[in-house]
């Protein structure tokens, strides 16, 4: 038996702006990174994110401010949630012997403050144009008094920090990315370089996970008007990531990685499956295979009938003797578990490749 798991997705726009390095600075990054784990309530990594961040020179003030600013967009129990963490993180660098640097708080506003004026002012900037919202007038005034007047004039954060928080966490939410693209626009509007932005999809695969990645490269993409070819990937934080599959990679179009899930009696993997890869039709003698899956889309066929599509929660059992293969569809990642109940003397027979006519009538 042959099987994958779940790659590092780096989802970058598929042209010369591939290359582009990232050009954030560890302070920017760890801002990225607590961003979108407060947005993902992920507690466990935001607190080694915001350990990280005060490392790098953030201060008390600006991770505060930051987590605040964000009630508005991933709403008050995420934001609370994230200032909780960032008080045990404290309390615990505290006992520590560590002293972090409180840092500014945002400067008192000035006397006769309009904060309706001065937020539609903003949100006019952000947007490029007038905006007003006349479906809902009662949130077009909180948007405009409340978030662009009374929490884009706290100084202790600029606008363009502000933008790269909001992007950030809006990549760690699935069905916001209408709201995404916007604020890549607006990002921009306020001052965020095309370099930070386009180096935001990298920090996010390498500090918070490869589906936030992706969807911050895809809509990164979009708004530049570039192209966009990734799959998009799997992601299930029960497995572990595994190893490029090389040991049996000439029975496979396409890549893919092993992780070994129990190496007992009956050994258990996780598999996955890059877009387009299959492996060779084989054959399982003195066995059957089991395949449960678990991430993304894919395929299973046996030997003179049609090809099954496979989702999330399909349960495949293969027949002992039964010639057969199984992989990710042509747009998507797939992964699953896989298990043989071998009797002695088992062994698996490799076939011919799944060619790309076959593979290419599937639908």
């Amino acid at each position: 038996m042959v099987a994958a798991a779940l790659t590092a997705l780096v989802c970058i726009p598929a042209n010369a702006q591939k290359n582009m390095e990232n050009v954030l600075n560890e302070r920017q990054q760890s801002i990225v990174a607590i961003s979108c784990l407060e947005a993902k309530g992920d507690i466990g990594n935001l607190k080694k994110a915001i350990d990280g961040g005060l490392d790098a020179g953030l201060t008390v003030s600006q991770i505060k401010e930051a987590l605040s600013h964000l009630y508005a967009y991933t709403g008050f129990p995420r934001s609370l949630n994230g200032l909780g963490a960032l008080q045990s993180v404290l309390e615990e660098r505290r006992q520590r012997g560590i002293t972090d640097a409180e840092g500014r708080d945002a400067s008192p506003l000035p006397d006769g403050y309009d904060a309706l004026k001065q937020g539609t002012e903003v949100q006019s900037k952000l947007t490029g144009r007038a905006y007003n919202y006349a479906f809902a007038p009662a949130t077009d005034y909180y948007l405009k008094a409340h978030l662009f007047g009374d929490i884009f004039a706290r100084d202790n954060l600029t606008h363009a920090q502000r933008e790269l928080v909001t992007v950030s966490a809006l990549s760690g939410l699935e069905g916001c990315e209408p709201q995404l693209k916007s604020h890549i626009s607006g990002a921009r509007n306020m001052g965020v370089t095309d370099a930070e932005l386009h180096s935001i999809p990298a920090v996010l695969a390498a500090r918070v996970g490869d589906v936030e990645a992706w969807r911050a490269g895809k809509a990164i993409a979009e708004v530049y008007g570039e192209e966009f070819t990734e799959g998009r990937p799997v992601s299930n934080p029960m497995f572990p990531k595994g190893r490029s599959n090389t040991a049996y990679a000439k029975y496979f179009i396409g890549e893919s990685f092993l992780a070994p899930l129990s190496t007992g009696k009956v050994p258990v993997s996780n598999v996955t499956f890059e877009p387009g890869c299959r492996n060779n039709w084989h054959i399982h003698h003195k066995g059957i295979q089991v395949l449960i899956c678990v991430g993304g889309t894919g395929w299973y066929q046996e030997w003179g009938k049609p090809a099954r599509k496979l989702n999330p929660g399909d349960v495949v059992e293969i027949p002992e003797g039964m010639k057969h293969w199984h992989g990710a569809t042509k747009d998507s990642w797939f992964q699953h578990i896989a298990f043989t109940v071998a009797e002695e003397g088992a062994s698996n027979e490799w076939l011919e490749p799944v060619t790309e006519e076959e593979y290419g009538k599937l639908e």
